[in-house]
């Protein structure tokens, strides 16, 4: 992650507008609009896999400026309504654009790795979190190389602190996974790095 204290964000691929809508939102989050902040983000995230590691970290310090500035979690509110939105639409993002799909899981992991609520994750994504897991862990997810990486990734990433949330979760998506390699025949990476 870098240097602690370190505020250097991947925000290069935005255009000029953008980045400095981003570097101000760090700086002074009272001064811009903190939903559209949020949008913007999320946006990108679902485009730019490199980006959507990166964007929990942004969003976490962001949601702190708030709270230091001004004692608000409008950017906070607005991004997890964000999220809720594209939780509802996940089936129909994964099918219209498999990466962005990738890039949503990675992205929700991120914001459920970073963002805390008295020192724990928060309650409200440890469902979703694992329903996008789940999801990865189903047969036709398994047979594709980029979703069986996102599930292994998202697993070293998070994966403990959701056992810790709820382990009977945890233990059925175990049995998924480990059921669906079982069925899988001819898979094209058989990788079973679980």
């Amino acid at each position: 992650m870098g240097e602690p204290g370190r505020e250097e964000y991947k925000i290069q691929s935005f255009d000029a507008e953008t980045q400095q809508l981003l570097k101000t939102a760090l700086k002074d989050p009272g001064a811009v609009d903190l939903d559209k902040v949020a949008n913007v983000i999320v946006d990108h995230s679902l485009q730019d896999r490199v980006f959507s590691k990166e964007a929990g970290r942004m969003c976490y310090a962001i949601i702190q400026a708030e709270s230091k500035q001004a004692g608000l979690s409008v950017f906070r509110r607005g991004l997890l309504n964000r999220l809720q939105q594209e939780y509802q639409a996940r089936e129909q993002l994964r099918a219209r654009s498999p990466q962005g799909w990738v890039c949503y899981v990675t992205f929700i992991c991120n914001i459920f790795d970073y963002l805390r609520v008295n020192n724990m994750p928060m309650m409200a994504l440890v469902n979703p979190v694992y329903d996008c897991l789940f999801r990865l862990a189903q047969p036709d997810s398994l047979s594709k190389e980029e979703e069986v990486d996102c599930l292994v990734l998202q697993l070293h990433r998070v994966g403990e602190q959701l056992e810790k949330m709820n382990r009977q979760r945890m233990d059925e998506l175990f049995v998924l996974i480990r059921d669906g390699f079982l069925l899988l025949t001819g898979l094209s990476c058989p990788q079973v790095l679980l």
